[in-house]
């Protein structure tokens, strides 16, 4: 099976063509009677103390499953777009494949579709299911345009209740319960997103909850936007107890989006319960000047309140004046967006 992840495509001025990036993975689920399956049930069952109606229910049954899956090395992926027949490579080891390719303005503008969050592409790819069923996958593409204004967000406790710093309170959030919203973060995130601000969500959360999390962001009433996940795979750690990094860290991430939009100002959104203060203040020090604001929700950590501190004073000094925010309710946040950007 493949999952395509939500993506974007940025304007090259020098060579007038869209550069499409497309991003994915090629999985199978475990087979029922495999060991991996049978320990990680055990382990969250003994973790959450679970009963067999929790572990039958509907809600842990699907979140589970996005978890025990085989990741598919070597599987060639091919996309149909704009009538088009794109080679998009072969996934790598760990299951993932990305790749970019370049689309002219008329073809991209012909098969561009407007959305309540911006401009759109929309591609498919023809996978195979285990009864050798044609399958369609369809996948997205935000178009972005080279200035404006774009928010890159965390998602655990800054627009979806998670609570991180409670281990046993993240699993149950994650594997047990309906997601839930921050209501007055999804209500500044649509204002922003009407005023024209396109979205990039940078989190923690493990790639497995792209389908998830895509459908609690429609549901929430959240924008549309290309998600960054992290790499998590059973074997690194007990089930959700740890995530592992991926490769590219959450710092590299959004610098590399800071790269392909340098004509954009960015307001930074995150948390005080990991590290979005230490990894913003890294970023608006190399890149000050593209920096439009820094917010920071306060929530539970499970670092010091003086370690939490301290994260947040270095991060005072990296953003100067009124850019940074420390907040726990979203109006007081609501005029980081320029004004200009508005109307």
């Amino acid at each position: 099976m493949i999952t395509f992840f939500p993506t974007y495509a940025q304007w090259i001025e020098t060579t007038g063509v869209w550069r499409v990036n497309i991003h994915g993975m090629v999985t199978r689920p475990l087979p029922v009677a495999s060991r991996r399956r049978t320990v990680a049930y055990a382990v969250v069952k003994r973790l959450l103390k679970l009963d067999e109606g929790q572990l039958r229910s509907p809600i842990f049954k699907a979140r589970s499953e996005a978890f025990l899956l085989q990741r598919i090395s070597g599987q060639p992926v091919g996309i149909t777009l704009g009538g088009k027949k794109i080679d998009v490579g072969i996934s790598k080891r760990n299951g993932h494949f990305d790749t970019k390719f370049d689309l002219d303005a008329q073809t991209v503008s012909a098969n561009t579709v407007e959305t309540p969050y911006g401009q759109k592409l929309f591609f498919e790819s023809v996978d195979e299911d285990v009864d050798s069923k044609p399958l369609t996958i369809t996948g997205s593409v935000q178009l972005v345009d080279t200035s404006g204004i774009s928010v890159i967000s965390d998602i655990d406790d800054t627009v979806k209740l998670t609570n991180v710093a409670d281990r046993r309170e993240l699993l149950a959030n994650t594997l047990l319960r309906e997601f839930v919203p921050i209501p007055d973060m999804v209500d500044l995130y649509e204002q922003w997103s009407l005023s024209g601000a396109a979205f990039h969500y940078v989190s923690a959360s493990p790639w497995q909850l792209t389908r998830p999390l895509n459908d609690f962001f429609h549901s929430a009433g959240l924008p549309d936007g290309s998600m960054h996940l992290k790499l998590f795979r059973l074997k690194d750690s007990t089930p959700l107890g740890r995530m592992r990094s991926s490769k590219k860290s959450k710092q590299d991430v959004i610098i590399e989006i800071l790269d392909h939009f340098p004509n954009r100002k960015f307001i930074l959104v995150g948390d005080s319960g990991e590290r979005d203060p230490e990894v913003y203040a890294k970023v608006a020090q190399q890149r000050q000047t593209q920096i439009a604001g820094v917010a920071i929700r306060r929530v539970p950590s499970r670092k010091s309140k003086q370690k939490v501190e301290t994260a947040i004073k270095n991060l005072a000094q990296a953003v100067p004046g009124d850019r940074l925010r420390v907040f726990t309710t979203a109006d007081e946040i609501s005029d980081l967006f320029p004004a200009e950007e508005k109307f």
